[in-house]
Order: structure tokens, then sequence, then C-alpha cells
């Protein structure tokens, strides 16, 4: 990987994690119930819809960090073997909530995903009907 590459890189990694610096701090200023990383989340995601910012200052990075994506779960996976007698006492219960989590993640997603398309589609047979 090239030199000017990787300053790139870090240059998009350090404005996601400014980003995500700014949920936190929003959130200990007005003492909000959200966490700080969600709001980052959302405040990104208001940037680049109000184009403040473009999706090309991230997308290297962001395509990086997806490549990788399953590095961030050794933590997790590591941390969940220390907590196995909380696991047998809860199970189910966890296993629910996992599995419902899951499935209204799901059905977001999905909705989202369909509306977008139909968007698109409206877009191009002229039809401004499915415009936010």
């Amino acid at each position: 990987m090239k030199a000017d590459k990787i300053i790139k890189y870090l240059l998009q990694i350090t404005g996601l994690i400014l980003i995500n610096k700014a949920g936190f701090y929003i959130v200990e200023l007005f003492e909000l119930r959200i966490p700080g990383n969600v709001l980052g989340m959302i405040l990104l995601f208001v940037l680049l819809w109000t184009r403040v910012v473009r999706l090309e200052w991230f997308e290297g990075a962001a395509d990086f960090l997806v490549r990788h994506l399953s590095f961030f779960f050794v933590p997790i996976s590591v941390g969940l073997m220390t907590l196995g007698g909380l696991i047998a006492e809860n199970g189910i219960q966890l296993a629910v909530i996992l599995v419902l989590s899951a499935i209204i993640g799901m059905v977001f997603a999905g909705g989202t995903s369909h509306m977008l398309v139909k968007r698109k589609e409206g877009k191009e047979t002229g039809n401004s009907a499915h415009d936010l």
C-alpha cells in the first residue's frame, strides 16, 4: 500500500473518530440518555444527508473497516467467555432478546432497502413522488 493511500485512510479514520467523539461530547454536554456512539452515527448520517460532508471523504476508510469488520468481534467474543455463568443462568432470555432484536433489525433494514429501491425506481422513471 502506498504511503499517500495510508495517509488518506488515516485522515478519513480520524474524521470518523472525530464525528464519533462529537456524539459523545454532545451526549455529555446535554446529559442525553442515548449512547454517544449512536448519536455519532446519527450525526454522520445527518452530515452526509445534508451534504455538509461528502461520502467520498470517508469512503476509502469505510470500505477498509467493513472489509476487516470480523476483527472487531474478537474482543467481544473473548469477553463473552468470561460471562459463562450469566449465560447459563439467563441463556433463554438472552436468546429471545437476541432473536427479537435481530428480527426487528432485519425488518427495518429490509423496509429501508425497499423504500430506497422504490425511490430510485421513481427517479429513473421521472416520478418524484418517492423523494424524501
